[in-house]
C-alpha cells in the first residue's frame, strides 16, 4: 500500500497561514454581536417586566431571527466578495442615491455602539466595585475618551481583537459550566406575569433584545480588508465568519439566557448588571473577576471597532472620485485627512463628541441606550434585504426571493414594534436625516461615483486593501 500523500511544507505553512488569517479576522469582527450579549439578555428581561420563564423563549427567537438575516447576508456576501454591504446592494438596486440610507442607519449604528459599549463597559467595573456607582457617568465619558485617544495611535491589530473576543469566549463558557451544578439563589426582582399571554408578551419583547444583532452585518464589509486573498477567499471568510458568529452568540446568548432562569436572576438593581449577577452566582470570585474584567475589554474592543469603522466612512465620503478619478469629496475635506499613523483625527472628534452627547442623555445606563440601538441597525438591514430580493427576482431566484423577502418582513416587524415605543424614533430620524444631507451634498458635489462603495472603501483602509465592489476590474457574482 502506497503511503498517504503529505502536502508539501509550503503548501502547509499556506494552509496553516490561512487558517491563523481566518481565526485573526473572524475572531476580531464578531467582537460587537459577541459583546452584545453583555446587556441584551437583560433588556428582554426587562421587556418582559422580569418574567423568567419566557426569557428563553424570548431569546430563542431572537437567535432565530438572527440566523435568517445571516442567512440573507450570506447570500449578499456571495455577490459582493469585495465588501460594500448592505451599501452597495441598495446602490446597485435602487441607484447610487438608495446607497446613502444604509450608510446613514451605519453612522448612526457606530455612535451608539460607542455609547453603549463604554456605557456597559462602565457597569460591568461597578458590577464588580459597587463603591464607584456614583461615579457611573464620568466612568462612562473617560471610556469614551480613553477609547477615541488610543485610536489616534493607529488601528488595533486583528490579533488584539481577536484575542478579547476568544478570552471574553473563555470566561463565559467556564461561568457557564459552573452554572450547570451551581446551587439557585434568588436575587433581583422576579415575576410571574409580563403584563400580556405569553406569545404577545414574547413578540413585543424580542425586538428590544435584537440589539443582539448588532455587528452581524459587518463581515459583508469587512471582507475588504482581506486584500491579500482573491474573490473567492473573500467570499469562503466572510461566509464563515457570519456564521462562526451565529453559534457562538447564538449559544453563549441561550445559555445565559437558561442558567439566568434556573439559578433565578433576575432584573438587577440600578448598580450591577444580569449576567454580573449570574457570574458572581454561578461562580467562585476569581471567576467572576475574570469574567467582569473580560467583559469591560471585549465591550472597549467593539467601541474600538467602531471608532475605526466611523471615521473611516466620514475619510472614504471626503474623499470620494468621479468617473474619471478626480477626487470631488462630498464632505470637507478636513475629514479626509490623517495621521501619520493613518488615523482620520477629525472624524475621531466627530464620533467622540457625538458619543459623549449619547452616554450623557443617557445618564451612562446601557440599558437606557438599548432600545435605539435596534433601530439603525434593522434600517440598514432592510435595506440590504430588499435590494436582494430585486436582485433574486431578476435572476428569477424563486427561493431566494421568498428568503428575501421572509428576512424583510421579519426586519420590519422589529423596527415597527420598537418604533411604537416612541423615544426610538430618534435613531429612525437621525439615520434619515444624515441620508438626506449626505444625499444633497452628493449631488451638489455632481454626484461622483463610487458611492456605493464608500462602505467596502472604508475597510480597505489607506492601502487599499481590496478594490471595491463597484470597480472596473471587480467581478460581481449572484448567488448563494
Amino acid at each position: 500500500m502506497s503511503a498517504p500523500t503529505v502536502p508539501s511544507p509550503p503548501r502547509r505553512r499556506l494552509l496553516h497561514g490561512r487558517t491563523a488569517l481566518l481565526v485573526a479576522f473572524a475572531f476580531a469582527v464578531m467582537a460587537d454581536p459577541v459583546s452584545s450579549v453583555a446587556y441584551a439578555v437583560e433588556a428582554a428581561l426587562r421587556a418582559l417586566d422580569g418574567d423568567l420563564a419566557l426569557l428563553l423563549p424570548t431569546m430563542a427567537l431572537v437567535v432565530a431571527i438572527i440566523a435568517v438575516v445571516i442567512v440573507n447576508y450570506h447570500q449578499l456576501v456571495g455577490r459582493y466578495p469585495r465588501g460594500g454591504g448592505a451599501s452597495a446592494a441598495a446602490g446597485e438596486a435602487f441607484g447610487d442615491g438608495w446607497a446613502f440610507v444604509p450608510i446613514g442607519a451605519l453612522i448612526v449604528d457606530f455612535v451608539l455602539t460607542i455609547a453603549i459599549s463604554a456605557s456597559a463597559g462602565a457597569s460591568a467595573v461597578i458590577a464588580y466595585l459597587p463603591s464607584l456607582a456614583a461615579w457611573r457617568l464620568p466612568i462612562a465619558i473617560g471610556l469614551v475618551v480613553l477609547v477615541g485617544a488610543g485610536t489616534w495611535f493607529g488601528h488595533l491589530g486583528r490579533l488584539v481583537f481577536a484575542a478579547m473576543t476568544l478570552a471574553f469566549i473563555a470566561v463565559a463558557v467556564t461561568v457557564l459550566a459552573f452554572g450547570l451544578t451551581a446551587q439557585p439563589r434568588a436575587s433581583g426582582t422576579v415575576t410571574a406575569a409580563a403584563g400580556h399571554a405569553p406569545a404577545l408578551a414574547v413578540a413585543l419583547a424580542f425586538p428590544v433584545a435584537m440589539a443582539l444583532a448588532t455587528g452581524v452585518e459587518a463581515p459583508s464589509s469587512a471582507i475588504a480588508q482581506l486584500g491579500q486573498l482573491d474573490d473567492d477567499g473573500r467570499r469562503s471568510f466572510g461566509r464563515w465568519t457570519l456564521w462562526l458568529t451565529m453559534g457562538i452568540v447564538g449559544t453563549i446568548t441561550l445559555g445565559l439566557a437558561w442558567e439566568a432562569t434556573r439559578l433565578e436572576v433576575g432584573i438587577p438593581t440600578a448598580d450591577t448588571t444580569q449576567i454580573a449577577e449570574l457570574a458572581r452566582t454561578a461562580a467562585p470570585g476569581p471567576v467572576f473577576f475574570g469574567f467582569q474584567l473580560m467583559t469591560a475589554l471585549l465591550l472597549l474592543s467593539a467601541a474600538s471597532s467602531s471608532f475605526q469603522a466611523g471615521p473611516g466612512l466620514l475619510k472614504a465620503l471626503a474623499r470620494s472620485t468621479d468617473d474619471t478619478g478626480a477626487v470631488r469629496g462630498m464632505l470637507p475635506s478636513s475629514l479626509g485627512r490623517t495621521n501619520e499613523h493613518h488615523t482620520p483625527y477629525w472624524g475621531v472628534a466627530v464620533f467622540l463628541v457625538i458619543a459623549v452627547a449619547a452616554v450623557v442623555a443617557a445618564d451612562g445606563r446601557d440599558q437606557e441606550l438599548v432600545l435605539f440601538y435596534a433601530v439603525s441597525v434593522f434600517l440598514s438591514f432592510l435595506a440590504g434585504l430588499l435590494a436582494m430580493a430585486v436582485f433574486s427576482h431578476r435572476d428569477g431566484e424563486r427561493r431566494f426571493l421568498a428568503l428575501n423577502l421572509l428576512g424583510a418582513l421579519v426586519v420590519t416587524f422589529t423596527l415597527v414594534v420598537n418604533l411604537s415605543r416612541g423615544l426610538p424614533v430618534v435613531s429612525l430620524v437621525a439615520a434619515l436625516l444624515i441620508a438626506g444631507v449626505l444625499h444633497r451634498s452628493w449631488v451638489r458635489s455632481g454626484r461622483p461615483g463610487g458611492i456605493r462603495d464608500a462602505a467596502a472603501e472604508s475597510e480597505g483602509g489607506e492601502t487599499g486593501a481590496a478594490a471595491p465592489a463597484g470597480a472596473p476590474d471587480g467581478t460581481i457574482v449572484k448567488g448563494a
